[in-house]
C-alpha cells in the first residue's frame, strides 16, 4: 500500500499530526486512539477545514447560510465562535440535513444530504484526524474516496486481472447502501480504533440528526446521507469489514475490487463465482445489507459475448487479430454517453442561448466536455469520442441555424466541420491515452 500523504491543503503542523497518527496506527493494528476531540476544534485545523469547505463551494443547508454569507459575516469571527461552541460537546448540536436530488444517467434521481456550513467544517476537521488512523488498516482492494487512489487505479486492476484468466465476474450491487448502514454496527467498527468518547458522540449526533425532505422532517434511524463530508470515510469503515472477510476466507479464490459501495469480484471459474456469490450474500446479511437481485449477476467474459459496467466504463474482451487472443478493453458505458449528450443538448436548446455569441456558447460547453473527456480518455474510447465530437457539431449547427433564423442542420454548407474546429470548441478525438 502507498504511504499515507497528508492533505497538502492542511498547514504544516496539521500535516505532521496526521502523519504521526498514520504511523502509530500502522505500527499497531489494535491500538485505539483517545484525546482526539481537542484537536478537532484547534483553530488551525478549523481554519484549514473552512478553506476546504469554501473551495468545494456547495449550496447552503437548512439554515440558508451560504459561503458568501460567512465571508460577509467575517471568517475569523465565525471560526472563533465555532471554536468556543466546540469546547463543550453538550453545546454543539448539528442542524438537520437538507435533502436534495440530482438526476442520474438512468433517468432516476440520487438523493443527497447537504449539512449546514458549520457542520461541514466540523466534519472536515474530524475526517482530517480519523482518516490517517483508518487508512493504516484499509486493504488494497478498496479504491474509493481514499488518498493516493483513484477510480482509474481500480479500472487498471480489472484490466490486468481479467487478462490473467479471471474471466467470471460477480457484478454486485448493494441496495440503497448509504441509506442502509446500521448505526450500531458502524459505531462498533469506529470504536475498534477510536476510544475517545467525545468523537464517538460527535459521529452519533451526525448519524441521528435527521433530514428535512420537502419541509418534512425525517428521523435518521439508518444510513449516513450521501453529501456529508465524513460520509465516504464512514462508508469505507463499514465495508472494510467485508474487505477483511473476503481477504481472510479460504473457500474460494477471487479478486475483490471495491470503489466505496460499488464492487466486482473476479474469478477463474463459474463454480468459484457461484460459491463466491453465496459467501457475499451471507456476509452482507451479517452487515444488515442486501444485494440487489435484479442488478447483481455473474458475467462470463470468456468469448467476448458478455461484458459488464463498472465506474462508468463498459468492460469486454475483444479479439486481437495480431496476437490471436482476447484482451479486456473498456470504453464509456451507454448511460454515460447518453448523459453527456443530454447535457450538451440541454445547454444548447434553451432560448436564452440564441442571444449569445459563438464564443460565449463555446465557453459554456467546453467545461462540460473537458470534465467528461478527462475521465474517459483513459480507455479505448476513440470511437465514442468521435461520436461525441459529431454530436456536438450537429447540435452547434442546429443552434447556428436557429440563431440565424434558418431551418435544418446545414452543417455541410453553413456550420461546416472547419468552422466547428475554428470555433474553439473542445474536440475529443486524439485525446485518448
Amino acid at each position: 500500500m502507498n504511504a499515507y500523504t497528508a492533505d497538502d491543503r492542511l498547514n504544516e503542523r496539521a500535516q505532521q499530526l496526521c502523519e504521526k497518527l498514520y504511523l502509530a496506527a500502522k505500527k499497531s493494528k489494535t491500538r485505539r486512539f483517545h484525546q482526539l476531540y481537542d484537536k478537532v476544534y484547534r483553530m488551525d485545523i478549523l481554519s484549514d477545514s473552512w478553506n476546504i469547505v469554501k473551495r468545494n463551494r456547495g449550496c447552503a443547508g437548512v439554515d440558508g447560510i451560504g459561503i458568501v454569507d460567512v465571508i460577509k459575516y467575517g471568517q475569523d469571527k465565525y471560526l472563533q465562535e465555532l471554536h468556543d461552541l466546540m469546547l463543550d460537546t453538550h453545546k454543539y448540536h448539528p442542524r438537520k440535513i437538507k435533502r436534495v436530488y440530482i438526476p442520474k444517467a438512468n433517468g432516476k434521481q440520487r438523493p443527497l444530504g447537504i449539512p449546514v456550513i458549520r457542520d461541514r467544517i466540523v466534519q472536515t476537521a474530524t475526517k482530517t484526524l480519523l482518516e490517517p488512523i483508518f487508512e493504516a488498516g484499509f486493504l488494497e482492494c478498496s479504491y474509493g474516496f481514499r488518498p493516493n487512489r483513484s477510480a482509474h487505479d481500480a479500472l487498471e486492476e480489472i484490466r490486468v486481472i481479467t487478462n490473467k484468466g479471471y474471466t467470471f465476474v460477480l457484478d454486485a450491487d448493494i441496495s440503497g447502501y448509504f441509506d442502509s448502514i446500521n448505526h450500531a454496527k458502524l459505531l462498533e467498527f469506529v470504536h475498534l480504533r477510536i476510544s475517545d468518547k467525545k468523537i464517538l458522540k460527535l459521529i452519533r449526533k451526525w448519524l441521528k440528526c435527521g433530514i428535512v425532505d420537502e419541509e418534512e422532517i425525517k428521523e435518521n434511524q439508518l444510513g449516513t446521507p450521501q453529501g456529508g463530508v465524513i460520509s465516504p470515510l464512514l462508508a469505507n469503515i463499514y465495508l472494510h469489514e467485508f474487505d477483511r472477510f473476503w481477504a481472510q476466507q479460504t473457500q474460494v479464490k477471487g479478486k475483490l475490487i471495491r470503489y466505496c459501495d460499488d464492487f466486482v469480484i473476479l474469478f477463474a471459474s463459474r463454480e468459484d463465482a457461484e460459491l463466491g456469490q453465496g459467501l457475499v450474500k451471507t456476509k452482507m446479511a451479517e452487515l444488515h445489507l442486501k444485494l440487489n437481485t435484479e442488478k447483481t449477476k455473474i458475467v462470463d467474459m470468456r468469448c467476448g459475448e458478455e461484458g459488464f459496467d463498472f465506474l462508468g466504463f463498459h468492460h469486454r474482451p475483444v479479439m486481437s487479430h495480431r496476437y490471436k487472443r482476447r484482451y479486456t478493453l473498456k470504453w464509456p458505458r451507454k448511460a454515460a454517453v447518453n448523459k453527456i449528450k443530454w447535457d450538451i443538448r440541454e445547454k444548447l436548446e434553451t432560448r436564452v442561448i440564441l442571444k449569445l455569441s459563438l464564443e460565449e456558447v463555446v465557453k459554456l460547453l467546453n467545461p462540460v466536455l473537458r470534465g467528461w473527456m478527462n475521465y474517459f480518455k483513459f480507455g479505448n474510447s476513440s470511437k465514442v469520442f468521435n461520436q461525441i465530437d459529431s454530436y456536438v457539431h450537429e447540435r452547434l449547427a442546429i443552434w447556428w441555424s436557429k440563431k440565424h433564423q434558418r431551418s435544418g442542420r446545414r452543417w455541410k454548407t453553413d456550420f461546416t466541420w472547419m468552422k466547428h474546429r475554428e470555433s474553439g470548441v473542445l474536440v475529443m478525438n486524439g485525446n485518448v491515452q
